[in-house]
């Protein structure tokens, strides 16, 4: 499914820019991410609501790509190991699917390729390059570049130096391939990881145990202050991160307390714009200003006054289909707010009454359906649910739905047995290996869960002990010590 694009020498960024590459000057920091703002807008997490896995990977990719860029700007730094990220990426007018996986219907691509570059130009060249994105704005950041243009300069002959193995076993020097043929040797395993990043992962955990211990206070004490059922955030953001997000909630109720105790009840999310959801969580936007944050308190009289009139909503929808629930599944469906989903009920709905397509009263009652408005073909969930698109043909949608719901039945069925199962084998887990917590990241199914942590409970794993174990779909520490793994981890010997 990926393309597996691979640095040959100095990344063969001479054998695409071989005039002015040599000439051109360091990038500073901000000009790297200046330089890769077109990558970023073809990657970035926000145009990906409607596919919550793609999102969660670019999203994971981000942040390691993130470190790589901040290691290369420390100082006295030699070397850094082969890193290796996916990205899905989006149809742009810049982008081109010469040698990359053709785009699928959704209209993105998956990217897949190892950075082990020595510099930021050399970094922000090879990541545009792999994502088929224009390197002609970095000509504008490098005073020195030759002027001749990059179309002409791909066209010149191949000659970069490539050294004979003697050469390094004489003089003792490190043959820059070497650590990337042995990436694509050589798989990796848990155990080899944990070897590699156990101890830089406790040292971070350690580190950053004193803003945990502060961040458990502040969410204590503002959910108790304003009478909250929650306080969660929709992105993986770093404890220092959430902690200043709360002192700054905790700054806007001691200025008004009487406007923000309105949430009485609510969860309180932060993510990326102000507004209710469509579970009605009050959203509270990290880039908005207090002044944005208090007039969404002002205005939560409206926002419940709404979500009733979505409740009938979905009863009349309900009444209409045999009593099948709507619901709205948070992991498995775009970010909505509340007056979007409303939206998008109420077309249904009409659509619905219009149709007159009849079912027996209450024939479907124990089932469940969730509306989506970027498909035309309804489906069956391998959880039980109904996917059933916003705009598709009544009489379609009649025959689909009586036809399977037996197997949507037996669907939720094993889907309530494999939740019992994951809770259990999460907690056995959880004591065998005396993690101080056991998550697993929104995309990863029940069943993942289950055949990751039934693998983990044969394992001798000392490096876990007093962690926090994320379970996902690739390796990577994060910046508070918290260790991510695939739920499809190898083990057993490095696989030649």
């Amino acid at each position: 499914m990926f393309c597996h694009l691979r640095p040959m020498r100095r990344l063969c960024l001479e054998k695409i820019f071989p005039h002015w590459f040599p000439y051109s000057r360091a990038l500073s920091g901000a000009e790297a991410v200046n330089a890769l703002r077109p990558f970023y807008f073809a990657v970035h997490p926000d145009f990906f609501g409607q596919h919550p896995v793609e999102r969660e990977i670019n999203e994971n990719s981000l942040k390691r790509l993130s470190v790589y860029l901040e290691n290369l700007q420390k100082p006295g730094f030699k070397s850094l190991k082969p890193t290796q990220l996916t990205f899905y990426v989006r149809e742009t007018d810049q982008s081109s699917s010469d040698g990359q996986e053709p785009f699928s219907t959704s209209g993105f691509r998956a990217v897949k390729f190892t950075l082990h570059t020595r510099d930021l130009l050399s970094t922000v060249l090879y990541i545009l390059n792999s994502c088929s994105l224009s390197v002609e704005h970095i000509q504008s950041f490098n005073t020195n570049v030759h002027t001749q243009p990059l179309k002409e300069a791909k066209r010149m002959p191949d000659r970069p130096i490539k050294w004979d193995k003697s050469y390094y076993s004489f003089t003792g020097f490190k043959d820059p391939d070497e650590d990337l043929e042995q990436v694509s040797r050589v798989e990796t395993t848990l155990t080899s990881w944990l070897d590699n990043n156990g101890k830089s992962a406790v040292k971070k955990l350690k580190n950053s145990l004193p803003l945990r211990k502060e961040l458990d206070r502040l969410k204590d004490e503002l959910s108790h202050q304003l009478q909250l059922s929650d306080i969660r955030w929709q992105r993986s953001w770093g404890i220092a991160h959430r902690c200043s997000q709360l002192h700054s909630l905790s700054r806007l109720a001691q200025q008004n307390l009487e406007t923000l105790k309105k949430a009485k009840g609510c969860t309180i999310i932060f993510t990326d714009r102000s507004g209710m959801s469509a579970v009605g969580h009050v959203m509270l936007g990290t880039m908005d200003v207090h002044h944005h944050w208090t007039k969404l308190f002002e205005r939560l009289p409206s926002y419940f006054d709404l979500q009733r009139r979505l409740m009938i909503l979905e009863d009349q929808i309900s009444y209409l289909l045999g009593g099948i629930q709507v619901v709205y599944i948070e992991e498995l469906q775009p970010v909505l707010t509340l007056e979007e989903y409303y939206s998008l009920l109420d077309v249904f709905y009409n659509r619905l009454l219009k149709s007159r397509i009849l079912f027996h009263p209450r024939s479907l009652r124990g089932l469940q359906m969730i509306l989506n408005s970027d498909r035309y073909v309804p489906s069956l969930h391998e959880l039980g649910h109904f996917n059933i698109p916003t705009i598709c043909d009544p009489a379609n949608l009649q025959w689909f739905i009586l036809t399977k719901a037996q197997q949507a039945r037996e669907n939720m069925k094993r889907k309530e047995e494999l939740k019992v199962i994951e809770n259990e084998l999460i907690q056995a887990s959880t004591k065998k290996f005396s993690l101080e917590k056991l998550y697993k990241e929104p995309s990863i199914s029940s069943i993942q869960m289950v055949d990751c942590c039934k693998r983990l409970l044969e394992q001798s794993l000392p490096y876990l002990h007093g962690m926090h174990l994320c379970i996902s779909h690739f390796y990577s520490v994060m910046q508070d010590g918290d260790l991510c793994i695939p739920w499809n981890w190898k083990n057993g010997e490095a696989i030649k």
